[in-house]
């Protein structure tokens, strides 16, 4: 008597079973790093801005809200110009990064950039991320702190 070769169903079925148990594990993981990735994208052009505002600060003793023409003259993630009155775009595309003076002073002594979340970012528990000329760093999401997002 010869016995038959491959695999029964029963085999079959706990090989789907396992592999579904491990991506019901794994794909939650991959999603918040994903969303990790994307938050280190938007603080990095949060920073390039920011360095940018220093620069601009030294040569005229104010900040600007202006990230485009006559003001930084920033370019976005594809190398144009970016618009006067236009927010900066990552370069992942994940934030839209705008500047504004601080709360209750004015632009000449405080600027606070601002990365709005877009698309899949939206996600994010961290939500928006801010940023300011002091060194303040800021999230706005329900339950995030600034450790965990920064």
């Amino acid at each position: 008597m010869t016995r038959a070769k491959g695999f029964t169903l029963v085999e079959l079925l706990i090989v789907v079973a396992i592999i579904g148990i491990i991506a019901a594990i794994a794909y939650p993981n991959y999603q918040r790093y994903v969303l990790r990735t994307g938050r280190s994208d938007g603080q990095a052009t949060m920073m390039q801005i920011m360095q940018a505002q220093e620069r601009f600060y030294s040569q005229n003793q104010t900040y600007t809200n202006n990230l485009g023409a006559n003001g930084l003259a920033f370019r976005d993630s594809t190398g144009d110009a970016v618009a006067q009155g236009a927010a900066v775009i990552s370069e992942s595309r994940r934030y839209s990064v705008t500047a504004n003076a601080c709360t209750g002073t004015t632009i000449a002594r405080c600027v606070i950039l601002t990365a709005q979340t877009q698309g899949g970012q939206t996600a994010d528990s961290c939500g928006n991320l801010t940023l300011d000329s002091r060194g303040v760093k800021g999230v706005s999401g329900a339950g995030a702190t600034v450790a965990n997002c920064w």
